[in-house]
């Protein structure tokens, strides 16, 4: 049985990482996430063979509510709310990984006659596992709008009180490790752990949210492991790492893309304030509106036309109607690109999906590396609902957060379109440089209706 049980967890691990790679693109996305479901699946099923597994009715209990409450809820999101569950996924797992190492506490009488590495390993697990499940259930409330995107600090006592949570939850972990087993230390140290998860993402603003889901997905996975060594199951082990190493991979490249530290991130990062409406000395600029005959005839007569879609597309649910307008322009011999940076929308591959789910063709998505050189050649850069990736700014103003952060560069265009509800900011919550643009005309309203209005333009034409 042990040798069987081994073979089952090496296939599972094998299709863990096979459905990973089919991760690195809309294509075969969808077949990876079956592949590692079932390799998943296959870990499951060697787990509860496992020799001593008890308590079959509460196992099948807590199976029958996970289906309960997943399938449903995975069904119904909407893509523009897919952020939120992520956030709130990540931390249910977490949270998990936090009770096992309490339950393991208990059972093992404060890990007394335990390995050091046992109990190292499962309070590792306990403290960054309730980390993660409160990071992440604050991340879901902002991303939510349950709770306030803007960075919500204690000011100067915001770092003093990071670090005094921390020694708090450390000096519990050593005293249980050297032998306190007091169930209190235990409680102690969950609590100390969960603050320290709230105290840490407050203060985030809702322009770093992205590069922070990915950090606590991370953390979630490096729990895990750590919780798999503490109980000696291999496909926690396994599993953990790959998600630890993979999300840490993504964060990393996530804060490059917006020239940023994760150490800066988790300080405190930029994002959320209040939308300036004027210029720096207070006078009101005037922006340019156009219409969406306009829009339709300035296109008709280009060469090239570049998208680049952001959240208020996502939230308009245009991506359709977009891809409809685009054939058009095709039909009419335009050549049609999407401009797509690393963090547009609210997490990695955002807008991908929402374009792969139109049927786009994928060697239309550019990204910003390689999109940004043809601007210069491109005759209308039509911008559906993205902000800050856009913004001038990060490029011109010293004094602009978001200064640094590469962006794509559609002020090098020869005109510049604009599709938004009105001129509010977006997550960095300050003024977006490009509105202002002699180059660039705005188009007021819902996405979806104003793609709409001009597709029927096009038709016409």
């Amino acid at each position: 049985m042990t040798t069987f049980i081994a073979v089952l967890y090496i296939i599972s691990f094998a299709l863990f990482i096979y459905g990973l790679m089919g991760l690195t693109g809309p294509r075969t996305a969808v077949r990876g996430n079956w592949i590692a479901a079932v390799g998943m699946g296959i870990a499951v099923i060697a787990t509860l063979l496992t020799p001593g597994m008890s308590n079959w009715l509460l196992i099948a209990l807590g199976v029958a509510i996970g289906v309960a409450v997943g399938v449903p809820s995975a069904r119904k999101v909407k893509m523009t709310a897919m952020p939120q569950m992520v956030a709130l996924f990540n931390g249910v797992g977490g949270g998990a990984v936090a009770l096992i190492a309490w339950v393991e506490f208990r059972t093992t009488d404060g890990y007394a006659h335990e390995p050091a590495y046992v109990a190292i390993a499962s309070l590792f697990a306990a403290i960054v596992g309730s980390v993660s499940f409160w990071g992440s259930n604050i991340a879901f409330g902002k991303l939510q709008e349950l709770i306030s995107g803007r960075p919500i600090t204690l000011g100067k006592l915001q770092q003093p009180v990071n670090a005094l949570v921390l020694i708090a939850a450390i000096v519990f972990a050593v005293v249980i490790a050297i032998g306190g087993d007091a169930e209190l230390l235990m409680i102690g140290l969950l609590v100390a752990a969960g603050v320290l998860g709230v105290v840490v993402v407050l203060p985030i603003g809702g322009a770093d949210m992205p590069v922070v889901i990915s950090l606590l997905n991370a953390l979630t996975g490096l729990s895990a492991a750590a919780m798999g060594l503490a109980l000696d199951n291999t496909a926690l082990i396994v599993a953990g790492m790959i998600v630890g190493a993979s999300g840490s991979i993504l964060t990393n490249l996530m804060a490059k893309a917006m020239n940023r530290s994760i150490p800066a991130i988790v300080a405190g990062g930029f994002g959320g304030g209040t939308a300036v409406a004027s210029g720096k000395s207070g006078e009101v600029r005037p922006v340019r509106s156009t219409s969406a005959s306009d829009t339709a005839i300035q296109m008709a007569y280009a060469n090239k036309v570049v998208v680049v879609p952001g959240y208020g597309m996502a939230v308009a649910q245009a991506q359709h109607v977009v891809r409809e307008m685009a054939k058009l322009l095709e039909a009419k011999g335009i050549t049609v690109e999407y401009a797509i940076h690393p963090v547009a929308g609210r997490m990695p591959g955002h807008m991908n999906v929402l374009l792969a789910e139109a049927d786009v063709p994928y060697e239309q998505l550019k990204e910003m590396d390689e999109i940004n050189s043809e601007f210069a050649q491109t005759d209308v850069a039509l911008v559906i609902g993205a902000n800050d990736v856009t913004n001038p700014a990060a490029e011109t103003d010293p004094g602009s957060p978001i200064y640094g952060m590469p962006i794509l560069k559609v002020n090098h265009s020869r005109s510049v379109i604009v599709l938004k509800r009105s001129m509010s900011s977006g997550f960095a919550g300050i003024d977006n440089e490009l509105f202002y643009d002699a180059k660039t005309s705005m188009l007021f309203g819902d996405a979806k209706s104003s793609v709409g209005e001009i597709v029927e333009e096009l038709k016409a034409l």
